[in-house]
């Protein structure tokens, strides 16, 4: 991935992140393995900007085909109607960026047969064989029914995998997303949607013929904001919200902790609470030494005491010695 200021390089402005100390190596994006499980409306406008990021591997899951019906949103062409949403991302993603590693599964992760399928390839190592924990370094959720976050729930607490969800409201005007850490975050079932928790079966929502609204620019909104935080978190920085909401009508942006549910009713995620609460005290070690260290190197010496220009830097005792003040004249001793 080179650095290079050239108009031919297509990397050059995302390195600039890296020159201007916002990402302290923006390279290491080619290591990550990212999953979207759906390429809808959500699904495939992320795709295309984690593609367009140079993201290492993507793993795209979805089982319905385009539709002309598809059109008002972003990413799918009118001539790829008909064909699986899979293999219109991959023909689209492969012409934008060729360098990225494309993984399609055309299935549908709610049916036994696919959702073991969907276990398999997230725990899949074979992009880094070396690398802890499952395949892929982060799941994206981008469906649009309840069933499937559920399924995608499950199969992430048995991995202790981490995955963000997202979604867009059925009015299209309001829309969110989500950290989920197993075990140390809220899981999906922990703090399930007011309709379910109200004993509603959500399929007695949908009325045949009856479509919910869709609006590109929230789908936009919302496939911006999973990036965005999908790159903190690998990048390492900036802040990551555990919640984070959109409301279009009076742009406004609600955040808010998820902690787990004691009496969760998922027992992969009790499993995983477990674990976290265990594995506090080394934690806390951890921590605890990344501080002293810290403390000792800001100790070692004074900021900026060789410089190319000679600048001695004082603090106020010292400028005090001299007859200055902090407020008044300051000095400055160049060679």
């Amino acid at each position: 991935m080179s650095a290079e200021v050239v108009d031919s390089n297509p990397y050059s402005r995302l390195m600039a992140l890296q020159r201007m100390g916002i990402v302290a190596n923006y390279e290491r994006i080619r290591e990550f393995s990212v999953a979207i499980v759906g390429i809808g409306g959500v699904g495939s406008v992320a795709a295309e900007m984690l593609t367009r990021c140079g993201i290492g591997r993507l793993l795209l899951y979805d089982y319905d085909k385009v539709e002309l019906a598809n059109m008002n949103r972003l990413f799918f062409r009118p001539e790829q109607a008909g064909m699986t949403k899979t293999d219109a991302a991959v023909q689209t993603l492969t012409d934008i960026n060729p360098d990225v590693v494309l993984e399609s599964y055309t299935l549908n992760i709610t049916t036994v047969q696919g959702f073991d399928t969907f276990m398999s390839s997230l725990k899949n190592k074979t992009f880094h064989p070396a690398k802890e924990g499952s395949g892929v370094d982060l799941v994206l959720s981008c469906v649009d029914n309840y069933e499937a976050r559920m399924a995608v729930n499950q199969a992430c607490n048995e991995l202790n995998q981490t995955w963000m969800e997202s979604g867009v409201s059925e009015d299209a005007v309001s829309g969110h997303i989500q950290l989920l850490i197993p075990g140390e975050t809220a899981c999906f079932a922990c703090a399930p949607p007011l309709v379910v928790a109200s004993g509603v079966d959500e399929r007695s929502l949908k009325r045949e013929g009856v479509c919910a609204a869709s609006l590109p620019t929230t789908m936009g909104v919302v496939a911006g904001l999973l990036v965005q935080n999908t790159l903190k978190l690998l990048l390492q920085f900036g802040h990551v919200s555990p919640y984070l909401g959109y409301n279009s009508l009076k742009d406004y942006f609600p955040t808010m902790e998820m902690r787990p549910n004691p009496q969760c009713s998922n027992a992969a995620c009790l499993e995983r609470q477990k674990e976290y609460i265990l594995g506090k005290p080394a934690r806390d070690a951890e921590a605890k030494a990344k501080m002293e260290a810290a403390t000792l190197l800001a100790n070692e010496g004074p900021l900026h005491a060789d410089n190319e220009w000679n600048i001695s830097i004082l603090d106020d005792s010292e400028l005090e010695m001299t007859g200055a003040t902090s407020t008044g004249d300051f000095e400055c001793l160049c060679s």
